[in-house]
């Protein structure tokens, strides 16, 4: 056993494997501090215990923060489970009371569902829980079953067929597509024909950043058309902007510019076809009572919406 250090339960301080979960997370001091609400030195001298326990550095220094070890990377997800675990056994779920809690929601969406989920679900969110937070992050689908494994996010907002497999889902509604120019474009009077909606100058909106072709063009090529593609933005906002300051016209989300004034908004004459925006979440939270009330109160809201 030379050479090896044990390590006696019954020694250790449990708040040891918290610090070194939010470590193992978060690969810097300060931040770990401040997810565990700990001052920084606090977290330092936990961490030097760590060290001592495991008898491995566990961190190291890095340009961007900090390394982990060999042996860091072992216990990581082990050790995420067995705190859930020991989470679960020490707190029984307990009825919810949004009147009185006080949660941080982590919440991963695309300006597209900041408009079109969380815009909407807002107001009696702070209603009904007035001493709650939201955090919104940027989306990233590559990285959304990750985010949720480790607790970075709470729910997420993604089209339904690109949805990552291993997540709850559902489905909030299903959009469509419209044709958009600013109020008063000439070319928009009236529905225009498929060779006039070709002829148009187009926006489009390309998340991975610049491309020229989407779903409407897709279609197009199985008619042997094209369009004039002459825009490519990264974000809904800005094309709407762009749609109500300039002729270019758009295929958009209808609930996306359903109430924006100064847009003209006329059926396509190519039927594109739509999607369903899902809500998406781990198992890992899928019975929290309130983490279940916040999935019904979103789904609620946006139900309500549909309905009016």
């Amino acid at each position: 056993m030379s050479g090896i250090t044990m390590i006696n339960l019954r020694q250790l301080d449990l708040n040891l494997l918290v610090t070194l979960d939010a470590l193992l997370s978060e690969h810097n001091v300060t931040r770990a501090a401040e997810r565990l609400n700990f001052s920084q030195p606090s977290v330092s001298v936990h961490l030097a215990k760590l060290r001592e326990i495991f008898g491995d550095p566990l961190l190291l220094p890095g340009p961007r923060g900090m390394r982990p070890t060999a042996r860091a990377d072992e216990l990581r997800e082990p050790l995420r489970e067995a705190l859930d675990v020991l989470e679960s056994v020490i707190s029984p779920a307990r009825a919810f009371d949004p009147s009185k809690a006080t949660h941080t929601w982590r919440l991963a969406a695309s300006d597209y569902s900041e408009s079109t989920v969380l815009l909407p679900a807002l107001n009696a969110l702070r209603t009904a829980a007035p001493g709650t937070r939201l955090s919104v992050v940027e989306m990233m689908p590559t990285r959304i079953v990750k985010q949720a494994e480790q607790g970075d996010i709470d729910l997420a907002f993604h089209t339904s067929d690109e949805s990552p497999l291993g997540l709850h889902r559902r489905v909030l509604f299903r959009e469509r597509y419209v044709l958009a120019g600013r109020a008063g474009h000439p070319r928009l009077k009236r529905r225009p024909t498929l060779a006039q909606f070709c002829a148009l100058e187009h926006v489009i909106v390309s998340p991975d950043g610049g491309g020229f072709r989407g779903v409407t063009d897709e279609v197009l090529a199985q008619l042997g058309l094209t369009r004039r593609v002459v825009l490519s933005v990264p974000h809904f906002l800005v094309m709407i902007s762009v749609l109500a300051n300039t002729d270019l016209v758009a295929m958009v989300p209808e609930r996306l510019v359903l109430s924006t004034s100064a847009l003209k908004i006329v059926r396509p004459p190519v039927d594109v076809p739509g999607y369903e925006m899902g809500m998406l979440w781990h198992e890992r939270c899928h019975r929290d009572p309130a983490h279940r009330w916040l999935r019904e109160h979103i789904a609620q809201a946006l139900a309500k919406q549909s309905a009016v």
